[in-house]
């Protein structure tokens, strides 16, 4: 079977390295894979490459989103180019990822889907973009319009944010068009949660399984570690957090407070801050911008004590099968899709610092 897999990125972040583990996975048992990309890649010769456009194209894809809320509804001729080599390449199958990112035209892309009948059509939800007319998470703004027809919306500045025009209803309208009355689409979900949602959704006509994102588990393993000598904290209780950007929403003032709760035996780790965001930081936290790759992240998992995640608004985090498989138990809050791959007794109300606190001492000092 040929599959072609279409997303913004492959090899990096959460949803590249995902394509690149299914590639992998689907090669190994005779399969061909190409994979479509809107912005970064990875050198990888044992799979096709697609480029989606240019700089360019991405660029002025932003812009347009930025003034005129075009999100998704621009780069026309560079995804009428891409179609063109889909036609080549002819595929069996067709798995969609993310389709936000300032790269691709969805419309002219489910056009082309639709007049294909024979083609079997996969699209993994990564967040609840599909179905909204601008958001990629409502849970913060405790939205529901996506149920019924988003307008007036709440969140415009937020990604993919827009400075100028609103037209969230009819994005969402667009959306419901070009996104309905495919007989051969199936939807696949990272998380009950997110699933649950979908079939709220004017998704709700296509059949949703849930199959939870997995890691590269030859690296993500209990791994040797210096990490505690390098910064001078051997005998301290290390609390670790990881983030592609400690936004607001993944809870970055929460694990400054969790600094405050906690007494001077313990230090806090937070991987993916700014040098803006590393500059105010207090005493007793230790920042550091990325790693180098994910040997060394895997290392600094192994070295923790406990791994928190303090997300608020998150499908089926991958920070948390990473911290688990190197041994490090995890606590995150009962928000989204998070939950469903940490115990139970570490599942801590939202917002509740002082409960994750304790928590956390009861593992440190068990």
């Amino acid at each position: 079977m040929k599959y072609l897999f279409i997303n913004s990125v492959y090899g990096v972040r959460s949803t590249g390295k995902i394509i690149a583990e299914q590639c992998n996975k689907l090669q190994r048992e005779g399969h061909q894979c190409a994979v479509a990309y809107g912005r970064e890649t990875i050198d990888d010769p044992a799979v096709r490459q697609m480029q989606i456009g240019k700089k360019v194209d991405y660029l002025f894809h932003t812009l347009l989103s930025r003034i005129f809320d075009l999100h998704g509804l621009c780069s026309k001729r560079a995804t009428k180019s891409f179609l063109q080599q889909v036609d080549a390449y002819q595929p069996d199958v067709i798995w969609l990822h993310n389709l936000h990112g300032y790269y691709i035209n969805f419309e002219l892309l489910f056009q082309w889907l639709k007049a294909h009948p024979k083609i079997k059509v996969y699209w993994t939800l990564h967040d609840c973009w599909a179905f909204t007319g601008h958001c990629a998470y409502f849970t913060m703004a405790g939205c529901d319009q996506w149920k019924s027809g988003c307008c007036h919306c709440k969140q415009l500045h937020t990604y993919p944010k827009t400075c100028g025009l609103d037209h969230v209803k009819r994005n969402y309208l667009k959306k419901r068009n070009a996104f309905t009355g495919m007989e051969n689409l199936g939807l696949i979900t990272p998380s009950k949660w997110l699933a649950d949602l979908t079939r709220e959704s004017f998704l709700s006509e296509y059949p949703v399984q849930v199959i939870h994102n997995s890691i590269n588990h030859e690296v993500f393993q209990p791994t040797p570690s210096d990490f505690r000598e390098r910064y001078g904290v051997e005998s301290a209780y290390l609390v670790l957090g990881v983030a592609v950007g400690w936004e607001e929403t993944k809870g970055l003032q929460d694990m400054l407070r969790l600094r405050e709760q906690l007494s001077d035996q313990y230090v806090i780790v937070l991987v993916g801050a700014t040098d803006r965001q590393i500059a105010s930081f207090p005493k007793g936290v230790i920042a550091i911008n990325r790693t180098a790759n994910q040997k060394e992240l895997a290392a600094i998992y192994s070295a923790a004590d406990v791994f928190v995640n303090p997300t608020h608004q998150d499908n089926y985090p991958t920070v948390n099968l990473e911290a688990s498989a190197c041994g490090t138990p995890v606590i995150t809050y009962n928000v989204g899709g998070s939950p469903e791959s940490v115990p139970e007794e570490n599942v801590i109300r939202e917002n509740d610092v002082a409960a994750m606190a304790v928590r956390i001492m009861q593992i440190c000092e068990a």
